[in-house]
């Protein structure tokens, strides 16, 4: 591609638009798979005690569900679209890898979900008790599935395995699809993301339980819906906490420069401490080519060099290290980014040089040495259009400070089950009020807990549509800003109507309680 004819203003509102519809997706997708969980529990336990009680509780959680789940699937659908429209030159490279787990996504998970959401919502006196309970499951299951196949694709833009490029076609091919469908980072990020919706979930029936005992309205309702709510909320707290660890390993090992801007660390090293709190201007990029460490810094000794080897003492390369080449732990040495740059020049160049021999009828041997030279210097193609080292830093404050929200706001859900279940087994779970109304203020500290979380994934990856493979700018559809901007602005009213929609339908449902 010819940098020249690269509109900036294009690349800005290109990434603007995708991240409006993404931040607006995923308000509506966790809620999804939080509430299909608890909405089985709901109908298990119907079945299994044959009690009305526990059907109606289902029936109410399973009205607020298909809501939400109404509402992800038209924002969804959207995204996919603008692959398409705006990121053109990124769809063309790698289609045939990243359309895959898509199209496995909308062909046996959608349409799995779609077919037994149907049966859960109209088969109640049509279907058996048994039927039923499979369908509500599979509900949800078909929801997770979806979620993995988009995750699948989102990880490989981050950790591109399982590929190879070809330069006859000019595109990425895939050579393995187990590769691309388990690679580590996509098992870390499925885990983790699916765990985090869990939560979000689960915040939401303490919330609306804690609500109805505000109002002194369907008591035992609220109260038992409160219990499983916690329980279950407890229990992905928990696990969320072990996924973190391996995802923060993974991360070390695959991207260290998300690493490095998450904690905000310039200058690396062995020994070290993972940050509590520092100092860092949200409101522009720190100079981490002097700065040592971000001022007013509160740490917990070692804790980073465990989280990110799983040793104490392991290395942890900081922001100048990533930039400037350094010696790892191995005796390996890592590229400095101007080797990194050069080696991306040598692969653009000898692709250029190949398809003009291969247009010439230029002879097999000659070919086959290019070749040899792209496939080395491929890893690196990316680096060829790099023109200077602040390129290659994500935006500091942004990681540093989402990562926080998220760590923080993990640890007071934990605090917010374990003291539901602690009123409740103390059967004072009706007398503490401002329980109930830190239980309801919590459901929005969920939503921006995880928006945050999507914020240190994609954020930390800039400035890279595939990691070390293609930047932002490049990836661009060639189109006017001005046909980007002004659908920017219609999918901004659009989707905050929507939202504005589902609130609304969903409070309605919500003052009417269940049909107890």
């Amino acid at each position: 591609m010819n940098l020249l004819s690269i509109d900036m203003t294009m690349v800005d509102w290109a990434r603007a638009q995708f991240a409006l519809t993404a931040i607006y997706h995923w308000l509506f997708v966790p809620l999804t798979l939080g509430l299909a969980v608890v909405m089985g529990i709901m109908e298990t336990l119907y079945y299994r005690t044959g009690n009305q009680f526990w059907k109606e509780t289902a029936k109410y959680w399973q009205r607020l569900f298909g809501i939400n789940f109404a509402m992800g699937v038209a924002t969804g659908i959207i995204l996919e679209f603008e692959f398409g429209t705006n990121w053109s030159n990124y769809s063309y490279l790698v289609g045939d890898v990243f359309g895959a787990p898509l199209a496995i996504e909308g062909i046996v998970a959608f349409f799995m979900e779609s077919t037994f959401v149907a049966v859960m919502f109209f088969g109640w006196n049509k279907v058996s008790k048994g039927f039923h309970l499979a369908s509500t499951w599979l509900t949800g299951l078909g929801a997770t599935i979806s979620a993995w196949w988009i995750l699948v694709a989102n990880s490989w833009m981050q950790y591109p395995v399982g590929q190879e490029f070809n330069p006859e076609t000019v595109r990425n091919e895939m050579t393995s699809f187990l590769d691309v469908a388990f690679s580590p980072v996509a098992v870390d990020k499925f885990v983790h993301t699916v765990l985090s919706a869990w939560v979000l979930g689960a915040v939401f029936v303490v919330g609306v339980s804690s609500w109805y005992l505000l109002k002194h309205r369907h008591t035992e309702f609220a109260t038992k819906s409160l219990k499983v709510g916690a329980i279950f909320g407890l229990v992905a707290s928990v696990l969320i906490m072990l996924s973190g660890h391996h995802s923060a390993y993974t991360v070390a090992q695959t991207q260290p420069m998300k690493l490095a801007a998450m904690e905000a660390l310039y200058k690396g090293g062995t020994d070290q401490p993972l940050t509590i709190i520092a100092a860092v201007n949200p409101f522009k990029q720190p100079d981490f080519e002097n700065d040592d460490e971000p001022p007013m810094k509160l740490s917990v000794p070692y804790a980073l060099s465990f989280l990110a080897t799983n040793d104490i003492h392991g290395q942890v390369p900081g922001i100048r290290d990533i930039l400037d080449g350094y010696t790892k732990a191995d005796g390996t040495v890592a590229l400095s980014l101007e080797q990194k740059i050069e080696r991306g020049r040598c692969a653009i160049t000898a692709l250029q040089e190949y398809r003009k021999a291969k247009k010439d009828g230029a002879p097999e041997e000659f070919l086959a040495t290019l070749g040899a030279e792209i496939k080395e210097n491929m890893p690196y193609f990316g680096y060829g259009y790099v023109k200077d080292r602040s390129q290659v830093v994500p935006y500091i404050p942004v990681c540093f400070y989402a990562f926080r929200i998220m760590v923080g706001g993990g640890c007071l859900f934990v605090l917010l089950f374990a003291l539901s279940l602690f009123l409740i087994y103390k059967r004072k779970i009706m007398e503490v009020r401002w329980f109930h109304w830190a239980a309801l203020l919590c459901i929005p500290v969920a939503y921006i807990v995880s928006e945050s979380g999507w914020l240190v994934a994609e954020f930390g990856r800039q400035p890279w549509t595939i990691q070390d493979m293609l930047p932002t700018w490049v990836g661009v559809s060639h189109l006017g800003s001005g046909a980007v901007m002004t659908t920017f602005f219609l999918f901004l009213i659009l989707f905050t109507t929507l939202l504005a929609v589902e609130i609304s339908i969903m409070c309605k449902q919500i003052k009417k309680g269940p049909e107890l």
